[in-house]
């Protein structure tokens, strides 16, 4: 399907009541970190409902135009569209499958090429998991000769967002890390928790603070008792609160002391 006819279709559905409902919600104001954002009015289930009924007949090379649009919910449709293209290459039986890893590959590298375009936190919650997050865990032919893991490449690309000055890109480096985390796999959270600790967004409080609560959710308590050992004292009280979320109300006092 062409990427003019999925933003007809999209516009179709065009709510102004729920558009400015969503344009408050998403801080589209002048000086708030979604200015300029615009809004159709749809919800994500109506999104997810257009994505359901065109990624299978979309290509990936029409994707660029929906990630470039001026509307949210067409950058959203695009974003879930990759990840649904992720997701079927993704499969076990497909994990060492050339086909399949020059897909993700390809995924990957049209992602980072318009990272910039997730620009609200949702569009980078609800793909940078299942895209990047996802990708780090699987084989790559990206960053070397062969197939292999290349985690030194794999580290180095999400450094590289970390270090970035656009804060979608650096929300994208933290929030990845929920996949790694699920599967039992701490470090990438750790790694980009300490390196975002001390950034001066809210928006990034709240994601290192969410992260190391799903790390110690998914691998070891432990581990997250001792980062709050290390760095409870000098963290965004937003994040610590967002970290110890889950634990018993005495533990969640003697940390928020």
């Amino acid at each position: 399907m062409k990427a003019i006819e999925i933003i007809e279709y999209i516009s179709s559905q065009r709510n102004e009541a729920q558009q400015r409902v969503l344009m408050g919600f998403f801080k589209t104001g002048k000086g708030q970190y979604g200015e300029g954002d615009d809004f159709l009015g749809l919800k994500v289930p109506q999104v997810r409902a257009v994505v359901k009924m065109v990624a299978a007949i979309t290509p990936i090379s029409e994707v660029p135009e929906l990630l470039q649009s001026r509307w949210h919910e067409v950058r959203l449709c695009g974003l879930l569209i990759l990840v649904d293209k992720f997701e079927k290459a993704s499969t076990r039986r497909l994990t060492h499958d050339p086909h399949a890893i020059q897909t993700r590959d390809e995924i990957v590298e049209m992602y980072l090429r318009y990272a910039d375009r997730a620009n609200n936190w949702d569009l980078v919650d609800l793909s940078a998991p299942k895209i990047i997050g996802h990708w780090l865990l699987l084989p790559t032919a990206l960053g070397g000769n062969g197939v292999g893991m290349h985690t030194d490449y794999k580290q180095d690309v999400l450094d590289r967002l970390a270090d970035s000055d656009c804060l979608w890109k650096q929300r994208i480096s933290m929030v990845c890390t929920w996949k790694t985390s699920q599967q039992g796999e701490p470090a990438w959270c750790w790694r980009y928790a300490e390196k975002h600790l001390h950034h001066p967004h809210d928006l990034m409080h709240k994601a290192v603070g969410w992260m190391l609560r799903e790390m110690g959710k998914r691998c070891s308590l432990d581990l997250l008792r001792d980062c709050l050992s290390r760095h409870a004292h000098e963290m965004p009280r937003t994040a610590l609160r967002y970290a110890i979320e889950k634990m018993s109300d005495a533990e969640r006092k003697e940390w928020m002391k």
